[in-house]
């Protein structure tokens, strides 16, 4: 009767994957350059528990543009951030989220008549 039962671990929600005020900032700051040009009109947010995902559409009723990925757990390997294209290509993965960005930004660039 000496056996010793341990106390039942207090319920935590799930834990979710998100994007800090500072990443938001520069992923709002390309959205509005964007919207500005007429590229983008409308973005999603998810939270997950794995992986946060800020999605680009052209048009609300379509299939997003590009997906801006955080996946914390790829930190130590390829990178935390990722662009993925349409069609689920990888676009650019990386550590730091501007220079992963940086291959969006190369859609503002237009030659000027």
């Amino acid at each position: 009767m000496n056996s010793l039962t341990p106390f039942p671990k207090p319920y935590s929600a799930p834990e979710q994957v998100a994007f800090h005020r500072t990443e938001l900032g520069v992923i709002l700051s390309l959205y509005g350059r964007m919207v500005a040009a007429g590229e983008w009109r409308d973005y999603g947010i998810s939270n997950l528990r794995d992986v946060a995902v800020f999605s680009v559409f052209r048009r609300t009723a379509e299939n997003p543009l590009y997906r801006i990925e955080k996946r914390p757990k790829l930190r130590t390997r390829q990178g935390q951030y990722a662009v993925i294209g349409i069609d689920g290509q990888i676009l650019k993965r990386g550590h730091d989220l501007k220079t992963v960005l940086r291959v969006l930004e190369r859609k503002l660039i237009r030659a000027v008549e």
